[in-house]
């Protein structure tokens, strides 16, 4: 009997629908303020609800699109699977709607106040963290998917896209400092959110010379391809600190091995960049330390991960300066970064 109560406390699971109704690029939210006892408390979300016994989820869409809203939608698209999941035990599978035709008057809701929300007003409203990631597909007409979303209390901790797990990064505050929100990396990109970043900067010496190893970006990049950049850098993942980021791009992207104690601290720096590739926004907001190390190493000797890198070579320091400075490569490295690299040769070991 112990063994079967155990299995029902993990077993609580609950079918639901929701609809994201579309108008002149506005989706009509539910401001959820009118129940003190409701989990989504203060949150802004779609229309829907529970399925009754019986119902097929387009049943229960169209009657809690009614019930809450007085409108009979007349065209609407099952866009996916969304799978809820909280360390307390309780599953949600929610069947995922868009609609962009309906009938009716706007009617007030018992559950709280509707209002038509422009789509760029969404990351300044109060929404569940995994919301902005299904938000983000359905923005970009991504075809029928299943995104699978755990959370600790209102904390997202882990996010699964068709069966892969999703980067997750720490939102920091100026200095690096976490501050307990933890965003999903397309979601950082989309719609912002200062986040952190470790940059290595591999650098070997021939007599009174130094050169720079430069990793040329691989084409299928989602930002920057075919650009020259740092030898090795990566977003830091929830849960993990500057340093053992770094030491892991290293093994990743190069197959390189390093102590901890090889990484010189050269400097931090912040970045924020608004940019279009492939006709989307893309925003670049870091927190970052920059390393520097020092090691005799031909290029032959390194394995490069081809998903990131096409290519690498060996530059010297002073004129891979004036390279940056006059674009004379297509590059994507920043002038006063770069000025911290080569402050450390010109000041030796």
């Amino acid at each position: 009997m112990e063994q079967s109560h155990g299995v029902e406390k993990y077993m609580k699971s609950q079918l639901t629908t929701l609809c994201y109704i579309e108008k002149d690029n506005s989706y009509l939210m539910l401001h959820r303020i009118k129940k003190e006892s409701d989990i989504n408390r203060d949150k802004w979300i779609g229309i829907g609800g529970h399925f009754e016994y019986g119902e097929s989820p387009e049943e229960c869409l169209l009657r809690e699109v009614k019930e809450e809203t007085g409108l009979t939608l007349t065209q609407y698209r099952f866009r996916g699977i969304v799978t809820f999941v909280t360390t307390d035990g309780i599953a949600e599978y929610m069947c995922l709607y868009t609609a962009d035709a309906f009938t009716g008057t706007l009617t007030e809701c018992d559950e709280g106040v509707l209002e038509w929300v422009p789509k760029e007003r969404f990351i300044t409203m109060n929404l569940w963290e995994g919301d902005y990631i299904f938000l983000k597909l359905l923005e970009d007409d991504a075809p029928f998917f299943s995104l699978k979303l755990v959370y600790e209390k209102d904390r997202m901790v882990q996010a699964v896209l068709d069966g892969k797990p999703m980067e997750l990064f720490d939102i920091c505050d100026e200095n690096g400092n976490p501050t307990g929100l933890i965003r999903e990396r397309s979601v950082a990109h989309r719609y912002g959110g200062l986040h952190r970043t470790s940059h290595v900067w591999i650098v070997k010496r021939q007599g009174n010379q130094y050169f720079v190893l430069l990793q040329k970006r691989s084409h299928q990049k989602d930002s920057y391809p075919d650009c020259y950049d740092i030898s090795s850098a990566g977003h830091i993942p929830a849960g993990v600190d500057f340093l053992e980021s770094a030491l892991r791009e290293l093994k990743e992207e190069l197959e390189i091995e390093a102590e901890p104690e090889e990484l010189h601290f050269v400097g931090r720096r912040k970045k924020a960049a608004r940019e279009v590739f492939y006709g989307k926004p893309f925003i670049d907001e870091q927190v970052m330390n920059v390393y520097v190390l020092c090691r005799d190493i031909e290029e032959k000797d390194l394995a490069l991960q081809k998903e990131e890198i096409e290519s690498v070579c060996f530059v010297e320091v002073e004129e891979c300066m004036e390279r940056i400075r006059h674009n004379s490569i297509k590059h994507c490295i920043y002038e006063d970064e770069f000025e911290m690299v080569l402050n450390w040769c010109r000041n030796g070991e």
